[in-house]
């Protein structure tokens, strides 16, 4: 390994050279941060500037670059130098452009300046080149579980870009519920008329592609191994259990309709009211004539309810809108039209939701002779040859009724998911201390498992709200808590067939992704292509598990020793796993305890006598950090006494920081992270609400160091808080003023 050689280049375009004194912040490179080379350049980013570091790198030796200039979120491709070590003072969105430009703002916007190469060329001294994981696993082929229209999807797109697809589908033929549909909703012009379900179409595509290999009647019987190196067992009705390597994994399981027999009141389980999967069964029979009931007698009158047993605010039922289920219902009421004018077609509707291209569709509807109706609906009950349908006429705000011959009842989709893993949590322990009743759930729930993976976290996807599988809906649609297994169409969310083909099409990229970025020992996403993973030195564990547990994605087991044992491929680098550690012993090459320890103690800590207080901003390199860079863009001013270290996740923050800051003398620390709970935006799923559950252990230690609760500031930012960021920095600074200079400054 070759001997450190440190540089640090200050760059004075994008004005930093006219605002600040870059002669101070060379002496200090120099002097205080000690390193061995340091430049500065008009233009650092410019092909001149890179050339400079270049050289420097291949002819000088350089193995550890503090570059001072912008942000580390810009300029990323021209600072591209992969074989050293390196960090960003960021000067520009950090410091000038948060400071105005006046004679009296000068001296602080100089400290800033001053601490930021400080805390560069600390921080970049306790780095280390990321080597990148040497045990990758680099299969490329891709497991698609489910062969309805997003599992074929995934798998057509997945074949087209080259890579070799492993379909499986639990059933004897390829459709899934689309095969089950007379007709689609359409997805392309003129929109005014059901189209073809399309299933026919991309079957023959699927037998036409030799990169596809197709399993019927099929299950997972085991997954294990990790992105790249997944060994899948298939069990096949009435034949041999078949292992195949897959590199990733789309869930694409689908959904089935809310069983109606749950809506007495609605008619369900009458013998003239149906589901929606219900009719377009009759509308099959038919086959485009009119459409009977199954007695057999031609439906004349037909009404349709929606939101049945959803949007249910007494949670009883669904809880959620399934977003299909409008435009269905308009389909399915031409198929009575388009069949005979004459049916008397109703629709009954609290909100009718249809966006986009469906309003045409909604307007062609009404055209055919369709009616719409606001009302709600209060019960449905067997009259005569029919049903009595009674609502509320929600315009007119009276009590009606309205006869039919057949009623179809819109309720919903549940996913096919496997079982909540809190509660087979909780069924297991019930198993262990005994009882028949408590062993025969835990097998009933194993049963409804879909990937059956061997990880110590559970055998499926841990499940969003509603019993969806886990994805971040705002930022990494498709992404799920199992690396490289990523859930795609209304497993998902409820969706239509459209979106449903593009939510496949984008998971089989986020796949084809994280199977080269295995082979390559790069993280999978937010932090994509990562070389760095976490060790650990195991001299020094205490075995508490902490890790093991708060892991989010399941990177870590355990060892025959009962040591933390690193799955690297599975790792996002979100650093969890460092910040739960109490004896420190956890760290990345290029993010560590140290490297964040370095820089706070390389910041200037003025006497109490100053009046100048110092605030430590751990704050979230995802949503936090890029919330104060646009702030710095917007010029959007804020308190010159706060230094800001970015943080890979406020899971990642380890106590000892704290402490270490406040024992410093600096006078408060700020932690920014995302929003936690079932609206997410945390890209590390967990890592801000574990994060904020061990500060508020801090308060404590806060009590027997004789400081106030206030020194210590909990914010949830996200990344559009660019306007209202600064403020809340100014009033928090404004408190720690009133506080006064903490009483540990110059001991």
């Amino acid at each position: 390994m070759a001997e450190m050689k440190t540089a640090a280049y200050i760059c004075k375009g994008c004005e930093l050279g006219s605002r600040l004194d870059v002669a101070s912040l060379v002496k200090i490179a120099t002097k205080e941060g000690k390193m061995a080379i340091v430049r500065e350049h008009d233009f650092l980013c410019s092909a001149d500037g890179v050339a400079l570091i270049r050289n420097d790198i291949d002819n000088e030796g350089v193995t550890h670059a503090a570059i001072c200039a912008c942000s580390r979120r810009a300029k990323t491709e021209a600072f591209n130098f992969p074989t050293v070590a390196m960090s960003r003072g960021n000067l520009r969105e950090g410091v000038i452009w948060i400071r105005p430009d006046t004679d009296e703002a000068r001296e602080t916007t100089q400290e800033m300046a001053d601490d930021y190469v400080r805390m560069a060329c600390a921080e970049v001294k306790a780095m280390k080149v990321p080597e990148g994981n040497q045990n990758t696993g680099t299969t490329k082929t891709l497991l698609v579980v489910g062969g309805g229209m997003s599992g074929m999807t995934a798998a057509i797109e997945s074949a087209k870009a080259g890579y070799k697809v492993v379909l499986i589908e639990k059933t004897g033929a390829l459709g899934g519920m689309a095969a089950k549909l007379w007709k689609r909703i359409p997805n392309r012009e003129p929109f005014k008329a059901p189209m073809d379900n399309g299933v026919a179409d991309l079957v023959s595509q699927i037998e036409a592609d030799a990169n596809i290999k197709v399993y019927l009647n099929a299950v997972i019987a085991k997954t294990s191994g990790s992105p790249g190196r997944f060994a899948v067992d298939i069990a096949v009705e009435s034949g041999p259990v078949v292992t195949e390597d897959i590199g990733a994994i789309i869930q694409a399981s689908g959904f089935t309709p809310y069983d109606m027999a749950k809506l007495p009141n609605l008619g369900g389980g009458q013998a003239n009211v149906v589901d929606q999967l219900g009719l377009e069964a009759l509308a099959r029979a038919a086959n485009g004539g009119p459409i009977k009931r199954a007695d057999g007698k031609e439906v004349k009158s037909v009404v349709f309810v929606q939101c049945a047993g959803q949007r249910d605010a007494t949670k009883e039922h669904l809880e959620y809108c399934s977003g299909h289920c409008c435009a269905t219902s308009v389909k399915q009421a031409m198929y009575f039209k388009d069949a005979n004018p004459d049916v008397d077609t109703v629709v009954l509707y609290t909100d009718l939701r249809m966006p986009g291209n469906n309003e045409d569709f909604y307007r062609a509807a009404q055209n055919k002779g369709v009616i719409f109706s606001k009302g709600e609906v209060s019960n449905v009950a067997a009259s005569g040859d029919g049903c009595t349908v009674k609502f509320k006429d929600l315009i007119l705000n009276e009590e009606t009724s309205a006869e039919a011959d057949l009623v179809v009842l819109a309720t919903g989709m549940v996913p096919t998911t496997g079982p909540d893993l809190d509660a087979l949590s909780e069924a297991n322990r019930a198993a262990e201390s005994g009882g028949a009743e408590a062993k025969e759930q835990v097998v009933q729930m194993m049963s409804k498992s879909v990937l059956n993976l061997d990880y110590r976290q559970g055998p499926d996807v841990p499940q969003f709200k509603h019993g969806f599988n886990d994805s971040h809906f705002i930022c990494f649609p498709y992404e799920t808590r199992r690396t490289a297994i990523y859930a795609a169409g209304p497993v998902r969310r409820p969706m239509d067939i459209a979106q449903a083909t593009e939510d496949a099409t984008g998971a089989a990229m986020k796949a084809i992704q994280a199977m080269e970025n295995a082979g390559l020992g790069k993280a999978a996403h937010p932090r994509s292509g990562d070389l760095s993973f976490p060790s650990v030195r195991l001299e020094g564990c205490t075995q508490c598990k902490r890790c093991t547990v708060e892991c989010p994605f399941g990177a870590i087991d355990e060892d025959e020793k009962r040591f933390p044992l690193f799955n690297e491929s599975r790792c996002r680098r979100c650093g969890t796993c460092m910040g739960a550690c109490p004896v420190r012993v956890i760290s990345f090459e290029n993010y560590s305890v140290n490297t964040v320890g370095a820089q706070i103690k390389a910041v200037d800590i003025p006497d109490e006598f100053s009046e100048k207080p110092r605030v430590l901003v751990l704050a979230c390199e995802n949503d936090a950090y890029p919330a104060l860079d646009m702030a710095g863009m917007n010029r959007n001013a804020y308190d010159p006494y706060v230094r800001i270290i970015p943080v890979r996740c406020l899971g990642s923050v380890n106590t000892i920081w704290i402490t270490d800051a406040l024992n410093s003398g600096y006078d408060g620390v700020m932690l920014m992270g995302c929003k936690h709970g079932d609206q997410y935006q945390c890209h590390f799923v967990k890592g801000s609400e574990l994060g904020r559950y061990r500060m508020s252990k801090v308060y404590d230690t806060l009590k027997g160091m004789g400081l106030e609760e206030d020194r210590l500031m909990d914010l949830e930012v996200a990344i559009t808080d660019v306007d209202t960021l600064p403020q809340k920095i100014n009033d928090y600074a404004a408190r720690i003023v009133e506080m006064g200079m903490s009483p540990f400054k110059g001991l």
